[in-house]
């Protein structure tokens, strides 16, 4: 019996993914086989595809490393999960908790191992995570990496406490989830956006206020007047480098800014940090206790993350297109039926 499974071809744009036929898989004795029902996108799959990740992608690779699907076959030393269950996976194969390690770095799905965009996947036993009952498939499929790299920076180290301002930089998936987590934990949420429609949905989904950029292209001073000059407490910097001076200068004494996401080092010329007494970091998502955390809130709170489109498992590439295209709001999905 086949499966289908789309492989990525760095540097040769949509024309790169290729669906070809293969075995279904069997699992070894610490793996398990997962049908897939939806994998969800990323910015890193534009940069795995690109060629300009800082983990190359193996040629060949099965991309994506936000899924969920049913197990259909455990090793026989597979005790966390059963035949049946509705499971996604870890971003990285083996963080399970605490820090981050650089041989947790080194090992991820979709890049260097087979991930979600085709009918089976294999999976490691140690990044199992079940999801929550409420999601849809499509929802259930975009927690992995923006869902748990905003949770984790807003709950780790230091968790942002009722009453805090948020500051969230861009429209991405992290930024949205950021927005939902942020309100569960007490906070005042601004948001920073380039449109009136974009601001409208925002504010849908908790934002206290929003501030168009193209409207207001200072918008670090408008942050400023909003907190009666006191700036943000915690930055969650999902645009990188080229926001970050003016993210620095929207933030409080004592804030914390969080840079989400892979992008080039070189930051902006001059003082970035305007004189100010701060913390900067930079996370890559988290270990799987950090998934299971966020899940336990998501399901206790009935939360349901922000989906875009829809597009059936045999139209990846216009997926592709429209993730990089189409500007959206909310995650881009891929189902299969």
């Amino acid at each position: 019996m086949n499966s289908v499974a789309y492989q990525l071809f760095p540097g040769q744009g949509p024309e790169g993914l290729r669906a070809a036929p293969r075995p279904v898989p069997r699992p070894g004795p610490t793996q398990l086989v997962v049908r897939v029902r939806a994998a969800s996108f990323n910015r890193r799959d534009l940069m795995l595809m690109d060629g300009t990740y800082p983990l190359p992608a193996t040629p060949g690779v099965v991309p994506l490393s936000d899924g969920v699907g049913e197990v259909i076959a455990v090793g026989d030393g597979v005790t966390r999960v059963a035949v049946g269950d509705r499971v996604t996976a870890t971003y990285y194969l083996h963080w399970l908790r605490g820090p981050q390690r650089l041989a947790h770095v080194l090992d991820q799905y979709g890049a260097n191992h087979d991930g979600w965009l085709a009918e089976h996947i294999v999976l490691e036993e140690d990044s199992v995570v079940i999801v929550p009952d409420h999601l849809t498939d499509a929802e259930a499929a975009s927690l992995t990496c923006a869902g748990v790299v905003a949770w984790k920076t807003l709950a780790d180290p230091a968790p942002v406490l009722p009453g805090e301002t948020v500051l969230t930089v861009g429209t991405g998936s992290v930024a949205l989830f950021a927005v939902r987590f942020a309100r569960l934990r007490g906070a005042r949420v601004l948001s920073i956006t380039s449109s009136a429609e974009k601001a409208k949905r925002l504010r849908e989904i908790g934002a206290d206020e929003v501030i168009d950029r193209t409207e207001l292209p200072d918008w670090e001073q408008a942050v400023l007047d909003r907190t009666d000059g006191a700036g943000a407490d915690h930055v969650v910097e999902a645009v990188g480098p080229p926001t970050l001076a003016k993210s620095v200068a929207a933030s409080a004494f004592n804030a914390r800014i969080t840079l989400i996401g892979a992008f080039p080092a070189d930051g902006p010329a001059g003082d970035p940090f305007l004189g100010r007494y701060l913390s900067i970091r930079r996370i890559a998502v988290g270990s799987r206790a950090d998934f299971e955390d966020m899940n336990r809130a998501i399901t206790a709170h009935r939360l349901r993350p922000v989906v875009d489109r829809v597009f059936p498992f045999e139209a990846a590439v216009d997926a592709y297109r429209c993730f990089r295209e189409g500007d959206p709001f909310g995650k881009v999905v891929i189902e299969r039926g």
